[in-house]
């Protein structure tokens, strides 16, 4: 009996550590455009995908750890939930001009693509006492941008990708006698980024006092931050729920290598402390924004759930990207791009009608803000303010559920004019997504 028991536990243990394995290959190899203002991704669960993502007062499945950690409290015996979102990105355009293309008016596609990225989610509530555990694993910050590598926006940037993967122990108490529960918790932030352009210069009145190619220059690094979350979740009355979370800004310094190739013999210009093949350290330090989200479920009849969010993004943590490097391309140094984000709103709001008893329609729609002013906008990410239109469905019983979503994000037509380009930037995005719960 004792070996038997014992062959279970190592089995179990076993699938859990293929799983978070599996997970942390699968979110470094993988990243996606956002699905949300900025780069942060806001969706993180089949469930609440289908309802526009407002799901802070809800949270009453296993995701509830990226949305508001305090809803495992209220969910019984131990479940494992896993995830996967499919996002289908056509390509940005753009038209207008540009600082390489002059007074010549072009047209220009990024590459389109097909993105996947998994959800991980382990939650375990104790018999004995009002405690409950959670472990999250996902992404909430991926970047992957792509334009043609010999074209207009080759001087900023052509190919950029920022690849996070979000580890998150919880726990969480629940007061029955007040019907509320709290939960804290860490994230542990592991990146990867890579950048790749063609390095420009605007050079001396001695040396002609043009904007110039010097050459293609290519960085990566990886580093890990450190944040915290906190949640609490209200339930005074059967038709009422109210949630409040909060996620702490994380720093993350990242360290890597550089390669810089001259492409132009003024790019090889000793005089410019340039050499014309260099390899050398890399370095650069990104802060992810804090976010603030209320939330309120109200239940007007039995079968019918509403929930409206309010959600904050400070992403005035993001004020510039700059990189660092080593002997041979200190040339390039002390060279900040601005970018100056401001902070954000979202609001959201989701609905949900059990046709049945074990099946339940979902549909949400949400508004978001973006972060990016005018003046520092560029290709890495020609963000825009954006409407999601969400639909869904979910069976469950006893044993789990099996939840589907589907985003349509439409990006409102984008016009800038800010001295590296004037033009406009068009796309639209769909995020189908599926999550399977079992509980044991």
């Amino acid at each position: 009996m004792h070996g038997n028991v014992s062959g279970s536990v190592r089995k179990q243990f076993g699938i859990i550590v293929s799983a978070v394995l599996f997970m942390s290959v699968s979110l470094i190899l993988c990243s996606k455009p956002a699905s949300a203002a900025g780069f942060r991704v806001s969706a993180q669960g089949a469930k609440a995908m289908a309802l526009g993502d407002a799901n802070v007062a809800l949270a009453d499945d296993p995701s509830a750890l990226a949305y508001n950690p305090a809803g495992i409290a209220f969910q019984p015996g131990n479940q494992v939930q896993g995830g996967l979102t499919a996002i289908i990105v056509p390509p940005f355009t753009f038209d207008g001009t540009t600082r390489l293309s002059g007074v010549t008016a072009v047209h220009e596609d990024s590459e389109s693509g097909l993105f996947a990225a998994p959800t991980l989610y382990l939650t375990s509530s104790l018999k004995s006492l009002p405690i409950s555990f959670g472990l999250g694993i996902n992404a909430f910050y991926p970047l992957a941008t792509k334009w043609k590598g010999n074209g207009v926006f080759r001087d900023d940037v052509y190919s950029i990708s920022f690849k996070p993967i979000n580890f998150q122990p919880t726990v969480a108490y629940r007061f029955d006698d007040l019907k509320l529960a709290v939960a804290a918790g860490f994230d542990i932030t592991y990146a990867t980024v890579s950048l790749n352009k063609t390095a420009f210069a605007m050079m001396p009145p001695a040396l002609g006092g043009n904007y110039t190619e010097l050459g293609a220059l290519s960085a990566n690094g990886s580093g890990v931050g450190y944040g915290f979350n906190l949640g609490t979740q209200w339930k005074p009355r059967h038709d009422l729920n109210f949630g409040i979370a909060y996620r702490s800004r994380i720093h993350i310094p990242l360290k890597g290598d550089a390669d810089y190739h001259a492409t132009t013999a003024i790019g090889a210009n000793p005089a410019l402390g340039l050499a014309g093949n260099v390899q050398t350290s890399a370095a650069a330090d990104v802060t992810l924004p804090d976010l603030l989200t209320f939330g309120v479920v109200w239940k007007p009849v039995d079968r019918l759930m509403l929930e409206f969010d309010l959600e904050r993004t400070g992403w005035s943590s993001y004020d510039k990207l700059e990189l660092k490097f080593g002997n041979g391309l200190a040339a390039f140094n002390n060279n900040p791009d601005a970018k100056n984000w401001k902070d954000v709103w979202a609001y959201r709001f989701g609905g949900q009608y059990s046709l049945t008893d074990s099946l339940d329609l979902r549909a949400g729609y949400a508004f978001e803000n973006n972060p990016a002013p005018d003046s520092t906008l560029g290709p890495e990410l020609p963000d825009a303010d954006r409407h999601n239109f969400s639909i869904g469905a979910g069976i469950h019983n006893n044993l789990g559920s099996i939840d589907l979503g589907y985003v349509w994000v439409h990006f409102a037509d984008r016009t800038v004019s800010n001295g590296m380009l004037n033009g406009t930037f068009k796309t639209d995005a769909h995020l189908i997504g599926a999550s399977v719960t079992y509980k044991f």
